[in-house]
């Protein structure tokens, strides 16, 4: 088994590698073939370090912007979906009646869908929040659904013989059964959550990286554009794991286990 260190080691030695590859495909692109966009197309990644370095305060604000509005809905739509999933599991029939709806729900693009509900809520802030609640509850629904539903029969029935409760059957064994397919659906919709709130911004927001994005675009500073893509990039993968750190605080067994 792996120890925490070589674990560590690991993945230096491919963040290392992926820098240096990063370097050396740059270089050829400048260097070698003469490309004229090369600054563009991949500009070396220690110039997109000093730029975040430079830019930092204002790269800061701006993601603190846009992650703090994610998390909001991220929440929220973890909350929706955590409660549909424990109303189909109750009943056969609202499973039945409401999980076709929700799969035709996700086939409305958000790049289509953002506009739509800005204009309702007139709210640059309560759109982002809206838009990552709605990519967030359907990952999470259906993967508590499935949890919920794979619980065995003979351990409900072993309950139901002590003359347990359905709410006692739901909180001592369904849901504690069911939490790491909720955690896996979490781990899918934290990232796109971030994505979604980023879209957004890019809308018409006054402030958020998705801003930043788009203005160092049309500005051509590709420093900063690329710092602002990495600055993203970043926010995706801190939403994972702080999901993971939930992960751990929430199901203690599973780390004895292991």
């Amino acid at each position: 088994m792996i120890s925490r260190k070589e674990k560590y080691t690991v993945n230096l030695v491919w963040a290392i590698s992926i820098f240096i590859v990063w370097e050396l495909a740059a270089f050829f692109l400048e260097q070698v073939i003469h490309d004229p966009m090369a600054a563009a197309k991949l500009p070396y990644p220690h110039s997109v370090l000093i730029s975040i370095a430079v830019n930092f305060t204002d790269l800061i604000s701006a993601a603190g912007l846009t992650f703090s509005r994610a998390v909001f809905g991220f929440a929220l739509g973890a909350a929706i979906g955590f409660i549909l999933a424990i109303i189909m599991s109750l009943s056969k029939i609202a499973e039945k009646i409401s999980l076709p709806y929700l799969i035709v729900s996700q086939m409305i693009p958000v790049l289509g869908l953002a506009p739509i509900i800005f204009t309702l809520v007139r709210d640059m802030n309560l759109s982002r929040i809206v838009i990552a609640a709605y990519i967030t509850f359907f990952p999470v629904s259906v993967n508590m659904l499935s949890g919920l539903n794979s619980v065995e029969s003979d351990k409900k029935e072993l309950l139901y013989s002590y003359a347990a409760r359905k709410k006692s059957i739901y909180y001592k064994l369904m849901i504690p059964y069911s939490m790491p397919y909720l955690f896996a659906g979490l781990k899918i919709a934290a990232p796109m959550s971030i994505t979604a709130s980023i879209l957004v911004d890019m809308l018409g927001s006054s402030g958020g990286i998705g801003v930043k994005l788009l203005y160092s675009l049309y500005s051509g500073t590709k420093d900063v554009f690329w710092a602002s893509v990495v600055t993203s990039a970043l926010m995706g993968i801190l939403s994972y794991f702080i999901v993971i750190l939930f992960e751990k605080i929430c199901m203690p067994w599973r780390k004895q286990t292991t």
